[in-house]
């Protein structure tokens, strides 16, 4: 069994690495380039992805032919790990959520025309994006089935009314993929609708504050009170909406993973460098045995989430849903984002706590990463139901 990437992707990695290293982590330490919501504030960002398009390592996750790099998922992993060795890497190299995701299934489920109305914006960094499932209770989350809004048909038009929260990316989005209800038939009640920022009918009611720092866009709470859809901006067809929320929800669970363990290598590179220097009781701190342990034990469990995030990407590449690789790595990077930071401020004592890091930043965003894309507990149930089906076959190498 190999783990050696491929000549060609081992290039793509290397170049994102030394672009993170030499123009993206130099914008990080300086807090002027900081935006309030404690992002990448726009103009630096945009002179950084400026550089990334001429560097060749732009939206790697697209087509060629529609102005991307056509990497495999397991390019990505090694790639996108690299990009968030920098708290606002994956951004500037257009692989950041929720465009990831939206560029994704709209590439691989969009007619031409929603292809060049709604996606190719969004490939070429002209606009930002959304995708509008959840609900206030008792609304849909983890559950699809549970969602209330509703899309009615009125003569050549879907009009839509209901509620929305926790939309990731709302406030700063342009193109919107919404999910609503237009019947009740469990499998084909739901629905998934293309509409524009500007299209009159609906509203942001606010900017949820949160714990952590903020993607661009925040988490916003949206009010649909009568907007219009057309045919032609349906996303696959009518009653289709569940099959767009798997198609678009795996892979996007496993790149929230390939992006986290690269959060979770900066916070004990950070504590790494710390240890080797500080010294006490007359030696470094890595010399103490405890220290020893809790970097040890850290970066077993950061290669073990590695290494579940490139199987379920070697899965994907062969074509397979991968939904129960997919749940194992989100379980086992979202435990394991925590814990390395949690390590590193431990070891780095009082600086780790300070901002003279960026280790409390990365604190507060990783609390986060148990719940999203379905939370920890959603996700060991469909590991419990593949056990009790399969069996011994749970552990098949094939």
């Amino acid at each position: 069994m190999d783990f050696t990437l491929p000549p060609a992707l081992e290039d793509y990695r290397t170049r994102v690495r030394a672009f993170v290293s030499q123009e993206i982590l130099p914008i990080e330490a300086d807090r002027a380039n900081w935006d309030e919501h404690e992002n990448i504030a726009e103009a630096p960002l945009a002179l950084l992805r400026a550089k990334a398009k001429a560097a060749g390592l732009w939206a790697l996750q697209m087509p060629r032919e529609l102005g991307g790099q056509g990497l495999p998922f397991v390019g990505l992993a090694a790639c996108y790990e690299e990009m968030n060795r920098s708290i606002f890497g994956p951004v500037c190299f257009n692989a950041a959520a929720p465009d990831d995701g939206n560029m994704r299934v709209l590439n691989q489920v969009g007619t031409d025309a929603q292809k060049k109305r709604w996606l190719m914006p969004i490939i070429n960094g002209d606009v930002r994006s959304a995708f509008a499932m959840t609900e206030p209770h008792p609304g849909g989350g983890s559950d699809p089935s549970m969602i209330r809004t509703k899309a009615e048909r009125k003569g050549d038009r879907w009009v839509i009314t209901g509620h929305k929260w926790f939309i990731t990316g709302a406030d700063a989005a342009q193109h919107f993929i919404l999910m609503a209800r237009t019947s009740d038939d469990p499998r084909k009640g739901l629905t998934a609708f293309l509409f524009d920022r500007d299209q009159p009918g609906w509203r942001i009611e606010r900017r949820i504050p949160i714990m952590g720092p903020e993607e661009h866009g925040g988490h916003c709470e949206l009010i649909f009170d009568g907007l219009e859809v057309a045919d032609e901006n349906v996303l696959m067809g009518v009653g289709d909406g569940l099959k767009v929320t798997q198609i678009r929800l795996g892979p996007a669970r496993l790149t929230h993973c390939m992006r986290w363990t690269g959060l979770a290598k900066r916070s004990l590179e950070i504590a790494g460098d710390y240890v080797k220097e500080r010294r006490s009781f007359g030696t470094t701190l890595a010399e103490h045995e405890g220290v020893q342990w809790l970097l040890g034990e850290a970066a077993m469990q950061i290669e073990i989430a590695r290494l579940l995030t490139m199987r379920a990407a070697a899965e994907l590449d062969r074509g397979h849903f991968a939904r129960k690789e997919v749940s194992m790595a989100k379980v086992q990077v979202a435990e394991t984002l925590g814990k390395a930071v949690d390590t590193a401020i431990q070891l780095c004592g009082a600086r780790g706590y300070s901002r003279d890091t960026v280790l409390e930043w990365i604190y507060r965003y990783a609390r986060q990463a148990r719940l999203v894309d379905g939370a920890s507990e959603v996700h060991k149930m469909v590991l419990s139901r593949a056990y009790l089906q399969e069996g011994d076959g749970f552990w098949d190498w094939s």
